[in-house]
Order: structure tokens, then sequence, then C-alpha cells
């Protein structure tokens, strides 16, 4: 997946259909917007195998078209190789980070740097809340805080 070179990040949620494909879509748009897109490989999966194939949530796709942002994401579940490929894989809350901890331990000499993505939030809002049983306003809160950790994710990565 990760190529000589090129930086890759891996964003992570339980279902991989609200939080991490809102954040996979605004890091692709903020890499693009600042002429890095092709130093990076950006991906999003889920710590579960509910939604494999599925699009995201309808309601996380009208909130980032409401900000300009398309994605055509499909579901995928974390594997194992994912451990060896991508540099870092940021997730969303303490569950996600314990699964994939645990996931991790089962693969030998993995380099991935595992880490809440919140831990960049500038706000110190370290975990980001599933908005999947919430509103439209939930969804745009998990939106405002991705472009937050993003933002501050690309800056220290640059």
């Amino acid at each position: 997946m990760a190529t000589a070179g090129r930086k890759s990040v891996l964003f992570v949620c339980l279902g991989n259909i609200c939080r991490s494909p809102i954040a996979e879509a605004v890091f692709m748009k903020m890499a693009t917007d600042a002429g890095v897109i092709d130093k990076w490989v950006i991906d999003s999966g889920a710590t579960s195998d509910w939604n494999i194939g599925s699009l995201p949530d309808a309601r996380g796709l009208a909130c980032l078209r409401i900000h300009g942002i398309e994605t055509d994401h499909r579901a995928r579940q974390v594997t194992r190789e994912d451990f060896m490929n991508f540099e870092y894989i940021l997730c969303m809350d303490e569950n996600n980070l314990s699964e994939l901890n645990r996931k991790a331990k089962l693969v030998k000499g993995y380099k991935a740097k595992i880490e809440l993505l919140g831990s960049y939030d500038p706000e110190k809002q370290r975990i980001i809340k599933d908005p999947y049983y919430g509103s439209d306003e939930d969804f745009e809160k998990v939106y405002d805080q991705c472009v937050r950790c993003c933002k501050a994710f690309l800056e220290v990565n640059s």
C-alpha cells in the first residue's frame, strides 16, 4: 500500500461508515488543497465487519457535501497488512484504540503508529463520538473535530 517516499495514514472507527470516512475525505481535501496529495496514501477502515462494502452514512455524505467534499469510499475492515503498510493508524475513540492495539499484537513486527485522531486536536477533545444514533448536528460536530485534527496532523507531517 504505502510506497517509497510517501507517507500513509489509515483512519479507523467502528463501522467505517460515519467518522473514519469523514476524516479520510477531509484529510484528502486538505492534502489536495495543500498540493501534497501525491505524497500521501490515505484510506479508512473499520474495527468491525458489519458494513463491509457499504457507502458512508447518508447523513455523513450530506455533511461533507455541504462543505464541498465528495467521497466514493466503501467500508472495509482493517486487515493485518494495514499494520505493516500504514505509517499512521488514527482512530476515533478508546474502544477503537484498544481493539487496534489488540489486533496489532497479532502482527509480528508491525510498523504502524496507532493513535487517537483526537490527540491532534488543538481544543483537546480527544474522543470523536460516534454520531450514528445522533442527529445531523452530531455529524457536523464530527466534521469540525476532523477538520481541526486533520489540519494539525498534516502540519506535523509536512
